[in-house]
């Protein structure tokens, strides 16, 4: 079966659109490429029925988006392609309000920024069940966590690495003082769960010659850290472990290996009321769910920020890849 293009709804068209244009939201204006079913298949009653997708405006929630669209397209629905929505909190306002009815969101942005708890969870699958059953008063389902974590790390030069046998965080303290340099970015040096507590949780104490003198600590803009890290400014940089950037510069991030960086796992989050309508929606995007992960998505990523390409096209690309659709005939 022959699935079309996305379906924009006009103004008047639903209450849920109204109510997004209200906040400034508009349709997405980049559309995903038509295509042919996959492994995904359409649901039975879709055909007709309308469904909201919605993502954050950052390049890895756009990519995201555009697979969740793509998903909901394949299984029959006339989707409507929320894809910009500019922060988190808005993004959660209109999932709270029933606008838009299936979303990817990261399992520590829930616990923490949404739900307001001050204490981290590292366990990934804790996390997921923290946030699933908290998340159910609220009117929204969690499906299945992928492995995409995109969470903090220090990355260190490819080369480096190798010469040095460095493949986790606690590798960092067998190194001489003075090769412990690291560079940051100013959030990272004063958040709670920043830079001081990973240095006391990997036995490096900051200020101390045999932990992690002063001067070895540089803070930079996000961006310059990347570039300092790769050129040798400093041995190891604060990086987001999917951002495409890593792959570009050919940088090695570091295994979390005592767990101290909070989970933030990416999973499709739907409003239940919808779900109950369409239980054969979670399965569908649990398929997707499955293959994601960071090595996936810093790939995405990089074909977004560092080659240019298409946000949607990168998600079309990847779905045909992967068996989910078929490209149109």
């Amino acid at each position: 079966m022959k699935f079309s293009k996305l379906h924009h709804i006009g103004a008047v068209a639903t209450i849920s659109l109204l109510g997004l244009t209200g906040c400034g939201l508009k349709p997405s204006t980049s559309e995903v490429p038509a295509a042919s079913a996959g492994s995904i298949q359409p649901i039975d009653g879709a055909e007709g029925q309308k469904l909201t997708v919605g993502a954050k405006n950052f390049t890895e929630q756009v990519i995201l988006g555009k697979i969740g669209v793509l998903v909901a397209d394949a299984a029959g629905f006339e989707v409507t392609d929320m894809t910009n929505i500019p922060g988190s909190q808005p993004a959660r306002k209109v999932m709270l309000n029933g606008e838009v009815d299936m979303e990817w969101e990261y399992t520590g942005t829930a616990w923490m920024t949404y739900m307001g708890n001050s204490e981290s969870i590292a366990d990934q699958t804790a996390m997921w069940n923290a946030v699933s059953e908290a998340d159910k008063k609220n009117g929204l389902t969690w499906g299945k966590p992928s492995e995409l974590n995109n969470t903090y790390s220090f990355a260190v030069r490819s080369d480096y690495a190798k010469e040095h046998d460095l493949t986790k965080l606690s590798d960092i303290a067998k190194l001489p003082a003075e090769d412990r340099t690291l560079c940051i970015e100013a959030e990272f040096n004063s958040r709670s769960d920043g830079l001081n507590g990973m240095l006391k949780t990997y036995d490096m104490p900051r200020g101390e010659a045999n932990g992690l003198p002063d001067g070895n600590i540089s803070i930079m803009d996000t961006g310059t850290v990347y570039t300092a890290t790769a050129d040798g400014s400093c041995n190891f940089g604060e990086v987001f472990t999917t951002d495409g950037r890593i792959k570009a510069l050919n940088l090695t991030v570091l295994e979390d290996d005592r767990q101290y960086f909070p989970a933030y796992n990416a999973a499709a989050v739907f409003n239940t009321e919808t779900l109950q309508r369409y239980p054969e929606l979670e399965g569908a995007y649990d398929q997707v769910a499955a293959k994601l992960n960071n090595d996936v998505m810093m790939d995405l990523n990089y074909k977004v920020d560092v080659e240019g390409q298409d946000p949607a096209q990168v998600a079309y690309d990847w779905m045909v890849q992967e068996g989910f659709i078929s490209a149109a005939k």
